[in-house]
């Protein structure tokens, strides 16, 4: 379970070899859904030498296919062997921004987090209103209902099991302290806490 930042750049694979005369280049493969990622019209940025004409350029698919079970590329102007040549070896980056469709499992960009309702034993505790990133985990900032503070929840499947972008909303588990000072009951003063002091 993890957060993205809502930009972000992917490598995807580099153009190993011209393959053939008519333009096609073999890939080495960066990604593990190749045929998902090179679909025709598929746009990648390169990565190749200030010299190279190619420099500040990007491609597009125009066809991808198994050969020999190895991947090759067909890219739009890159018609013959010899321009194939001239891109050997660059890099293809793609943009993955916030348009671009969540593949891996449990794993949000930040945007579609920030502003989730917190639920906590089926009632609405807080808010989504950051999310940092830590080498170790990434952590929610939630601002909890009718205060001004916040906590951060660790964004880890014990703590948040469950994120329902459809009801905007993802549920929490928390261990015991993280919400403390929030009362089980806002109407309830927190003085009142002690059950057997109402039920005598």
């Amino acid at each position: 379970m993890s957060a993205k930042s809502a930009r972000t750049q992917l490598r995807v694979g580099r153009l190993v070899k011209a393959h053939g005369l008519k333009g096609a280049l073999k890939l080495e493969l960066y990604t593990d859904d190749p045929d998902g990622r090179f679909t025709p019209g598929a746009e990648f940025i390169l990565q190749v030498p200030e010299s190279s004409p190619w420099h500040g350029k990007t491609v597009t698919v125009r066809e991808f296919k198994w050969m020999n079970s190895h991947p090759v590329v067909f890219l739009d102007g890159i018609d013959d062997r010899t321009a194939a040549e001239s891109i050997v070896r660059a890099i293809l980056w793609i943009d993955q921004d916030a348009t671009t469709p969540v593949v891996e499992e449990d794993a949000w960009y930040d945007h579609q987090l920030v502003g989730l309702d917190v639920v906590r034993d089926g009632a609405v505790v807080g808010r989504v209103t950051r999310v940092d990133h830590f080498p170790a985990q990434d952590l929610l900032g939630v601002q909890l209902v009718g205060t001004d503070r916040e906590v951060l929840v660790p964004f880890v499947k014990a703590i948040v099991p469950e994120v329902d972008m459809a009801a905007g909303r993802l549920v929490v588990t928390p261990p015991a302290g993280l919400f403390e000072d929030l009362p089980a009951d806002e109407d309830t003063p927190s003085e009142s806490g002690d059950e057997d002091a109402s039920g005598s």
